[in-house]
């Protein structure tokens, strides 16, 4: 019964993903704001309720591990697994904003702050209120960027038949949708997992963290499928952010959350590393087929490190 569950959530997670992107181009167009900005803000904290969520609930029953390593393992599987997916699936482009220049330092400020804020092995109401602050602060940023940002030609056709109605209806429902569909999933998943034996560390690292990532992923394949690879490139940045600021924010003012640097130092190097190439890429303008394959070889370290060690091993003894 979870195999069926989990297909029908994929499914709703589909189409809620499609309403998204479409209503948020319209929203662009209506208001000549480029497509990274709404990929980066209205579609990046809309897939991050499912992270918001699953770590405040986590945070509520006093598993703060569970909260802190959702979040984390968001943001790798949003920059190994949904980044490389991007890169793999999408025709060569050279986009017209300067990711490098303009957004990359957004990408990994937050971590490091993050784990300034970890040394004393807490991460406080005040720590929160900072986080908050800071996607204030990125958010201030791009608007006020985007007052300077010169758009190409728009299509007339879509801004003349736009419809507050219709988008913001078709927008909500998307959204309802997503995070419908994420809950399931991550629901008959994790049943599935435990099924198998699987730890709930493991569980909440790995499945936890790939469920809640699954909009991210639906939505900007939806995105790079109708050539909005701004969008879901945007998308990406933003949900990271919102992922460290938000969502442990989030759930740090539900309780405080205690962390042990050297637990978690692995997921914690991984996270940052994959950070860090995300910068590389983008200040280089890799963005190709091998671009991806490299992200996903460092997903496969994570998965290995993480599943290989829990995986039964059948010794077969001849006599």
């Amino acid at each position: 019964m979870d195999f069926v569950i989990f297909i029908l959530a994929m499914g709703g997670l589909i189409f809620g993903a499609d309403f998204i992107v479409n209503q948020s181009e319209r929203i662009a167009l209506r208001f000549n704001i480029s497509e990274f900005i709404i990929g980066s803000t209205l579609i990046a904290l809309g897939t991050s309720l499912p992270e918001m969520a699953a770590s405040m609930a986590a945070s509520f029953d006093n598993k703060p591990e569970i909260a802190i390593a959702n979040a984390v393992g968001s943001n790798i599987m949003n920059i190994t697994l949904v980044l490389a997916v991007i890169f793999i699936i999408s025709k060569p482009f050279k986009p017209t904003r300067d990711f490098f220049a303009k957004d990359s330092i957004w990408a990994l400020m937050p971590i490091l702050i993050f784990l300034l804020m970890s040394i004393d092995g807490e991460i406080g109401k005040f720590d929160a209120t900072l986080l908050f602050v800071l996607m204030f602060a990125y958010l201030l940023f791009l608007f006020e960027d985007s007052r300077s940002t010169e758009l190409d030609e728009v299509d007339q056709e879509l801004k003349k038949d736009f419809s507050w109605i219709k988008s913001i209806g078709l927008l909500l429902i998307g959204f309802v949708m997503v995070v419908v569909g994420a809950s399931f999933a991550i629901d008959s998943a994790s049943n599935i997992a435990s099924s198998f034996g699987v730890s709930q560390w493991l569980i909440g690292v790995v499945v936890l963290a790939f469920g809640t990532s699954l909009p991210e992923l639906i939505v900007s394949i939806t995105a790079v499928i109708k050539g909005k690879v701004g969008m879901a490139i945007g998308n990406i940045i933003g949900s990271n952010l919102a992922n460290t600021t938000m969502v442990i924010g989030a759930a740090a003012m539900v309780n405080n959350l205690e962390i042990n640097l050297h637990t978690y130092h692995y997921d914690l190097a991984l996270m940052t590393v994959a950070t860090i190439m995300l910068i590389y890429i983008t200040s280089n303008k890799l963005y190709s087929k091998p671009a991806g394959i490299s992200l996903l070889i460092v997903l496969s370290l994570f998965l290995y490190e993480k599943v290989y060690p829990v995986i039964p091993v059948t010794v077969v003894t001849t006599s």
